[in-house]
């Protein structure tokens, strides 16, 4: 049997996981997500202003405290924290090794994610792609209109190069951007010798790997049941799944911590961001979520069975981030009586007043009011709660504009209000709003043979 424990949802997640996952109980594997599409459009943006960033520093200084023990037990790690820079997470890494006296540490490199280059040699003369490249968004821009602003694209890689780096020895292995449920499923393909087309054991993978991907939504936190029920949420466990072979999986925790395993938060995470259930395409395979049988084993022990699955597709998902201009964003607070309506009037004033100044140069506009309804948009879903006159409304007012003097024009505006706008505006705190660059996300899939993976073992 196998034991892979989740360790990270994303970058920024819960710092006290990583340590209670090692430290309270047996495990073999910790896989550790980082990446999202915004978390990639940061660590770019990072990665531009200094070539030796573009990846999730926490990643080092967190596990870095744990890998005397790490290597003590044998436990191996996969993590997508490399970012866009994927080596140089890996030297500091072992720079950190070295330090805190892990003598031996193999850290295993998966590059070749960045298709920067590919993608730019598809656009035509006319600006537009040469038929290879197909927008996820069949609404938004296409290819020629983002080409010149390109700063990264980055193509999700899948399991197979992670199994090679495992096959050549890494405890450790660093990943770019990779498929999320590819971690996971990369430590089971290793472990028991999967066929190359054995889709159902892929699917299994999968389907596991998606479960922990998400950490703690697998196991009580972000729970829409009954959330004030979940035991010890101070200490709460992060999912493990438990495999004695390709085909069945159990998912658990550790008996020792908080949080809650059940057929209903299984269930929540697995149809969060799937699409189609029944194809749900990773870079590994194509999986039949309608056939995922799961079964309460006992307390916080879900069986996962019956899962299918059939072949990769021909393409990869690239995400690409571009400039996409300046934006700038300020918030006040309006105070009981009429708070909503002061609000709501102190948004369209700044609006005109900034407009009439500047002129019509803003691309979007966002006025919202947080607690009273902002959150639905234009659903006024929100309207048998508001019927009580609430005690304050926060104005959150938000612009983007390609012209950087706009929108810092915006924000000394909005500061102008609390004296020259509608009564009771408090809460005002930091400095003056100040236009921040934007980056803007566009993402397409990529015939998968012109993404080359490059594997590679330092130590």
């Amino acid at each position: 049997m196998i034991r892979i424990a989740a360790g990270s949802a994303f970058w920024g997640d819960w710092p006290q996981a990583l340590p209670l996952q090692v430290r309270s109980g047996p495990i073999d594997y910790l896989v550790l997500d980082y990446l999202a599409e915004v978390t990639t459009a940061i660590l770019d943006k990072l990665h531009r202003r200094d070539a030796r960033a573009g990846y999730a520093h926490d990643f080092v200084t967190d596990l870095g405290d744990l890998l005397p023990e790490i290597v003590d037990r044998g436990i191996r790690v996969i993590a997508s924290a490399g970012g866009v820079n994927p080596r140089a997470c890996a030297e500091a890494l072992l720079q950190r090794a070295k330090a805190v006296g892990a003598a031996g540490l193999a850290v295993g490199v998966v590059e070749g994610s960045d298709v920067l280059d590919v993608l730019r040699a598809e656009v035509g003369g006319d600006g537009g792609a040469c038929g290879r490249i197909v927008p996820l968004d069949p609404d938004g821009p296409a290819l020629g209109e983002v080409a010149e602003r390109l700063t990264s694209a980055h193509a999700y890689l899948g399991a197979d190069p992670i199994v090679e780096a495992l096959e050549r020895g890494a405890q450790v292995v660093v990943t770019g951007r990779t498929t999320d449920a590819s971690l996971a499923l990369a430590a089971i393909l290793h472990e028991f010798g999967v066929a190359p087309d054995d889709w159902d054991a892929r699917g299994l993978g999968t389907v596991v790997g998606h479960v922990l991907e998400c950490g703690a939504q697998a196991s009580g936190g972000n729970f829409l049941g009954d959330w004030q029920s979940v035991p010890d949420p101070e200490r709460i466990g992060f999912p493990i799944a438990e495999l004695s072979g390709p085909n069945r999986a159990t998912i658990t925790k550790h008996e020792s911590l908080g949080g809650l395993v059940s057929a209903a938060t299984v269930k929540e995470q697995l149809v969060y961001e799937i699409g189609d259930p029944r194809t749900y395409a990773t870079a590994d395979c194509v999986t039949d979520f309608t056939t995922i049988r799961l079964i309460e084993e006992g307390p916080n022990r879900v069986g996962i069975r019956g899962v299918r699955a059939g072949p990769a597709p021909d393409s990869l998902k690239v995400t690409c981030v571009y400039a996409a201009g300046w934006k700038v964003t300020g918030e006040l607070t309006y105070a009981w009586p009429q708070a909503l309506a002061k609000a709501r009037a102190a948004g369209e004033l700044v609006r005109g007043r900034t407009e009439a100044r500047v002129g019509a140069v803003f691309d979007e506009w966002r006025i919202e009011h947080p607690g009273a309804g902002a959150l639905f948009g234009g659903l006024d879903t929100a309207g048998g709660a508001l019927a009580a006159e609430p005690d304050e409304v926060v104005l959150r007012v938000s612009a983007r504009s390609h012209d950087r003097a706009a929108c810092d024009w915006l924000g000394r505006e909005l500061v102008g209000l609390v004296l020259t706008g509608p009564p009771g505006a408090t809460g005002y705190a930091g400095g003056r709003p100040r236009a921040t660059q934007v980056s803007g996300v566009w993402s397409c899939l990529l015939p998968r043979d012109r993404v080359e993976p490059r594997v590679r073992v330092l130590d």
